[in-house]
């Protein structure tokens, strides 16, 4: 007997990807995971308490405003996760405890606790598998016409984590592939506007690089993971002045 799938979008919750800039001109290819903090309706608020669902255990607070500007700075296409990772963390496989997580930092997610093999498959299937088809489509449609892709994946963090304070403010991260980090490190180095660290406040002993690897080392394209610590940009000007340096960044260490 083949049980059947919890249901996890409806009609009204729309589409799980969000794509702009499809055809930029760019090599680079934006994602960014953790975007939202949007739950499908059918979850309600997994238990959790309003305080939870608006801070960083549910997205990345500014990751996508960032990412956007970076994408329009550079006309560049963008690929978004248009619901919270506390349903799915795209940046983790479907084998990641972390992928579904029945805790983060201080908070317990009664909604996640205990979830059977079917309904963890029917959030892989909704959230993660369309996610990723799409990154994958848009590669192969660029290389089709003769595009290079570069992978930048965007994403925020706290600066204070289970009570110890970060001081670093950027973090550029990579895999086993670090052509393009060390040249925005180099960059970085030359007009240091922040305190900027090498695989900082996470690295890929952590598991987040899965991005990198699926999408980037898998098909030998030049990748990099960029971390801005969250009060940095908890605003339109921090957003801005972030985008326009990784902007810079980005584009001086391309055409290095």
């Amino acid at each position: 007997m083949v049980l059947a799938r919890p249901k996890i979008l409806s009609e009204a919750d729309g589409d799980c990807v969000g794509i702009e800039r499809v055809d930029g001109r760019s090599p680079v290819l934006i994602v960014c995971e953790h975007a939202s903090k949007a739950l499908p309706a059918s979850f309600g608020d997994l238990g959790l308490p309003e305080e939870a669902l608006s801070s960083h255990i549910a997205w990345d607070p500014g990751a996508l405003a960032v990412a956007r500007g970076i994408s329009q700075g550079l006309d560049a296409t963008l690929v978004y996760q248009r619901f919270s990772r506390l349903i799915y963390d795209c940046n983790r496989p479907p084998s990641s405890p972390g992928a579904m997580p029945e805790a983060s930092e201080i908070y317990a997610i009664p909604g996640n606790k205990d979830l059977s093999a079917e309904e963890r498959l029917a959030r892989t299937d909704a959230l993660y598998v369309p996610f990723h088809d799409a990154i994958r489509g848009l590669i192969r449609d660029r290389r089709a016409r003769g595009q290079e892709s570069v992978i930048v994946t965007m994403h925020s963090f706290t600066p204070v984590y289970h009570g110890c304070e970060r001081a670093v403010e950027l973090g550029i991260l990579h895999d086993e592939d670090s052509r393009l980090a060390d040249r925005m490190l180099e960059a970085a180095a030359e007009a240091p506007l922040y305190r900027t660290e090498r695989n900082q406040p996470y690295g890929p002993e952590d598991g987040v690089t899965h991005t990198l690897i699926l999408h980037g080392l898998s098909n030998g394209l030049r990748n990099v993971m960029i971390e801005v610590r969250n009060d940095l940009i908890a605003d339109d000007v921090g957003q801005g002045v972030m985008a326009d340096y990784l902007k810079g960044l980005l584009q001086q260490s391309l055409d290095a």
